[in-house]
């Protein structure tokens, strides 16, 4: 009798049908896994053949050969445990066959039969729904993330035994509740916390509102850094498919084994991050900071002191809003739809430009140091800023009236009304898209082109530019982009290092 016991691994961003089969013959006593097994699998043997002594089972004395099937796909991860122990039993007559049909499991088993948490749970729950399984038996831990998908029983398992009495219908487990998502979020830094700044205020309702890309340069002190952290509370709450979306991508790397990512990534990578850190890959092609910030803001603070490699690598996902990340025998795509928040100083000690320090650096110091960005790079990014710092009078003053709420409820409706118009957000556009969908005034028109001579914009440019008067359409909640708008996205392009 051969058993078989569905299981899925994680390729990349999706998971793969994987089938446990079991032959028992006579013979002498031995236990091999064969199939493109990781070393994490084949030492499952010594795991699977203890749980299963110490739930109560007999484990055969006998030939026991299990292929993973399909033998060309390769196999990670211990999550494989629960189908190799259960086929186990299916083949030895300790448990119906009928029993694990139309299942999936996934579950990495202690010496004790326990069932512990695995990683990457909620993308093989996906796998099970599209291959129409009736339920998949996870670790309990892993339940409620696995509970995000609603057109698949979820059970949550504590042991090797309680799920056998579940599976011959003698102690039924209780399928898991959807997860209820709560956005309800609280952030250590929001706007109303910045003093002073207004033009870097509207540059990052501007971006929030439309998905664009922000550069802001300043001396140090200016408040860049915190500027940016306060970006995450402008922006609208996930929406269901961008929170399971996001989970996908941490449960993958490991940062979220249960529950869901409700709230906007936030990543602040540090400048000396590698260049795999932040694109993704390694042995196991792991997300890399890209993908973490999918959904949300992917942070670079002092943005020339990241390695030129690290930072070119960018400019494809940027333009793309996916990454593919190539390795001997593993291809992979991950999604990276995130607004790039850069910040820098002017010069190598900070104060270029600066009223009220002297700065002691070269002119050809500066070059250098504003060069660590390439020009390709500073293409794919919508708004530049200047930030000065804030002076001892606004740092002195009364906190304002709370504006948060006011601003994050124009862009909730700015984003909203570019949804409806288009499906995604204006930085999101297409050349063509924008002739379709955005519609500009005589007047609007005439300064466009007008910009564009004196200021010899790029065509790369020229349309992000109107990429950015269509949000600040959207802001007014007009239909027609002004010159107004195209003057005030002109601004944010002038200040381009």
């Amino acid at each position: 009798m051969i058993a078989r016991v569905d299981t899925a691994v994680i390729q990349g961003f999706d998971g793969v049908l994987v089938t446990a089969e079991c032959d028992i013959t006579k013979g002498l006593p031995s236990f091999n896994i064969v199939g493109l097994a990781s070393k994490a699998i084949t030492e499952s043997r010594e795991r699977v053949r203890a749980a299963i002594t110490n739930s109560g089972f007999n484990f055969p004395a006998k030939h026991i050969t299990i292929s993973l099937a399909p033998a060309n796909v390769v196999k990670e991860g211990s999550h494989l445990d629960l189908a190799v122990a259960l086929s186990i039993l299916v083949a030895s007559g300790q448990l119906p066959a009928k029993s694990v049909e139309d299942k999936l499991f996934a579950g990495e088993l202690g010496l004790n039969g326990e069932l512990r948490s695995i990683t990457g749970v909620l993308n093989i729950t996906e796998c099970a729904a599209q291959l129409n399984k009736k339920a998949i038996i996870v670790p309990i831990t892993n339940s409620n993330q696995a509970a995000l998908l609603h057109d698949i029983d979820v059970v949550g398992a504590t042991t090797l035994y309680s799920l056998y009495l579940h599976l011959i219908n003698e102690q039924t487990i209780s399928p898991a509740k959807h997860y209820v998502v709560n956005n309800k979020c609280s952030y250590p830094v929001t706007i109303d916390d910045v003093r002073g700044q207004l033009l870097a205020k509207r540059a990052l309702v501007i971006a929030a509102a439309g998905h664009h890309n922000l550069l802001l340069s300043g001396p140090p002190g200016s408040g860049k850094t915190m500027l940016a952290k306060s970006l995450p509370s402008l922006l609208p709450p996930l929406s269901e498919r961008e929170i399971i979306e996001t989970t996908k991508i941490y449960s993958v790397a490991g940062e979220c084994s249960d529950g869901a990512m409700t709230n906007r990534p936030f990543r602040s990578p540090h400048h000396t991050a590698s260049h795999v850190a932040m694109v993704g890959g390694g042995t196991n092609v792991l997300p890399g900071e890209v993908s973490l910030a999918h959904n949300g803001v992917l942070f670079l603070d002092e943005t020339p002191e990241f390695s030129k490699r690290t930072l070119e690598a960018l400019r494809q996902p940027l333009e793309d809003h996916i990454i593919h990340i190539s390795r001997a025998g593993v291809k992979t795509t991950y999604p990276a739809n995130f607004m790039l928040v850069a910040t820098m100083n002017p010069c190598p000690c900070g104060y270029y430009g600066d009223p009220d320090h002297e700065c002691d650096c070269s002119q050809q110091m500066i070059q250098n140091y504003q060069k660590k960005l390439s020009g390709p790079l500073l293409d794919r990014i919508d708004l530049f800023v200047s930030v000065a710092r804030v002076s001892q009078c606004d740092l002195a003053k009364a906190p304002a009236e709370p504006t948060l709420n006011k601003l994050a409820g124009g862009i909730a409706r700015a984003r909203n009304r570019a949804l409806v118009r288009q499906g995604y957000p204006n930085s999101q556009l297409t050349n063509k898209q924008l002739q379709q969908h955005i519609h500009f005034d005589d007047k609007g028109k005439q300064l466009l082109e007008a910009a564009v001579d004196r200021l010899k914009l790029s065509a790369r440019s020229y349309f992000h530019i109107m990429r950015v008067a269509a949000t600040v359409a959207d802001l007014r909640e007009s239909g027609i982009v002004e010159s107004s708008d195209i003057a005030e996205a002109l601004q944010f392009r002038q200040q381009q290092p």
